[in-house]
Formats: structure tokens, C-alpha cells, sequence
């Protein structure tokens, strides 16, 4: 995996949901959490994993829905804020946090309904690997998304301090098939990539959110898109 030692470092931990979901980054927290829920349906009572749960944003928001949610990182201090996070909304007895292995998942086959990835793939060096595992071990939905390699995030990848990989939907198409899953529904997104949007106020966002939207609603706003949501089937 690309930029271990950043990503598991104490400081990254503690800033990350401050430097990336403030401002206008609180759009894309919102964004990102629908694409979420329009991809898993109801979670009620159901067993769902979330891999690279990182501080716990999504696993929190699915255990306050009702699901019996497993968050799964590499980073004991990503997984320290998740903990902390789950204690503040008075969960922490009824959402389990554990360090692991993306590419070798302590679980049984189909032992999950739903397996999802946010902020994940681009980091990964082995995809199909990550993405065979995901499947082996859910019995109906996996989601994850990716980074772009026809839009702007090519000019923002370069300031990254880890580097990102960043995919076609070929590429993407082939994985999916690889890991014997089903695609569903693929959703394209930000046109103005992240860092614009984590650099406004969040009153600017919003206006900014609208024109990309308009954009992004054609053939060409979909090639320009910088993050692409795959919803897939076992």
C-alpha cells in the first residue's frame, strides 16, 4: 500500500476529519455518505464490513441506522478516533472496530450482506486482490470507489504527499469481472476535484456543487468526473 507510514501516523489521525470535512469539504462528506446509503439500501439489521474504515465517518453513520457494522483498518490511530467517535454517539458497545488486512480478511465466505471501500483503492497497489477478498467474504453488495485518470485529479495527484492511482473504467470493468462480481450502477462525480471544494467556504460550495452537477450530467462531464462509485453484486 502507498503512504503506510503517513496514513498511520498519530498527527494524520487526529487532523483528518478536520482538514478534509471542513469548509466546503462538508459537502463532500455528504456526498460521500449518500452514495453510501443509495448503495446498501436499508442496513437494519444487517451484517455489513466496512474496509479502510479509517476514523469511523461511515461506520458510526450505518451503526445509528440500525446495522451490525464491523470497521476494519491498518491504522491503530485511525481506528482510535473511530473508537472515540463510536463512544461520543453512544455506540461503542454495538459497533466493533478491528485492525486487519485488507487483502487477507479474517472472515468466512459470505459471512457479510454488504462489503464497501471509501478512500480506499486509490491507495491500493494490489486491487484485484483487495477487491476478490471484498467479494469472497459479502453475500450481496459490494461498493467502493475510484479515482479518475481522465480528469483534474491528475494535476491534484501530484501534490499528494503519497500519490494516488487513478483508473478507467476499463480497468475498473476488468476488476469487477476478475472478482466474479456484477456491476449494477456506476455513479460519476466532483468535476472540481477535492481540494478545490476542501479550499472554500462552505456557503461557496454549494453554488459550486450546483454548476458541477450541470456538468457532470453529460457524456463529457462524466469522462471529467474525479471519482467514480461502483455498486456491485456477488
Amino acid at each position: 500500500m502507498k503512504g503506510q507510514e503517513w496514513y498511520q501516523a498519530d498527527s494524520v489521525a487526529e487532523e483528518y476529519d478536520d482538514k478534509r470535512f471542513s469548509k466546503g469539504g462538508r459537502l463532500i462528506d455528504r456526498r460521500e455518505k449518500r452514495a453510501v446509503l443509495e448503495a446498501l439500501g436499508p442496513v437494519e439489521d444487517e451484517r455489513v464490513l466496512e474496509i479502510a474504515c479509517g476514523t469511523g465517518r461511515f461506520t458510526v453513520m450505518l451503526a445509528e441506522r440500525g446495522a451490525d457494522i464491523v470497521g476494519l483498518d491498518i491504522s491503530d490511530a485511525m481506528l482510535a478516533q473511530g473508537r472515540e467517535k463510536a463512544r461520543r454517539a453512544g455506540l461503542e458497545s454495538t459497533v466493533e472496530f478491528m485492525r486487519g488486512d485488507a487483502a487477507r480478511l479474517p472472515f468466512p465466505d459470505d459471512h457479510f450482506d454488504a462489503v464497501f471501500a471509501m478512500r480506499f483503492f486509490h491507495l491500493a497497489d494490489t486491487p484485484a486482490k483487495f477487491l476478490a477478498e471484498m467479494a469472497r467474504v459479502s453475500k450481496d453488495v459490494v461498493f467502493f470507489d475510484t479515482f479518475r485518470g481522465s480528469s483534474f485529479r491528475v494535476l491534484y495527484n501530484w501534490a499528494l504527499p503519497m500519490g494516488s492511482r487513478l483508473y478507467g473504467r476499463e480497468e475498473v470493468e476488468r476488476l469487477i469481472d476478475g472478482a466474479g462480481l456484477r456491476l449494477r450502477r456506476a455513479d460519476h462525480d466532483f468535476v472540481f476535484p477535492y481540494g478545490f471544494y476542501r479550499e472554500v467556504p462552505n456557503a461557496v460550495a454549494d453554488p459550486f456543487w450546483s454548476l458541477d452537477g450541470a456538468v457532470g450530467s453529460n457524456a463529457l462531464g462524466e469522462k471529467l468526473s474525479s471519482v467514480s462509485y461502483w455498486t456491485t453484486e456477488v
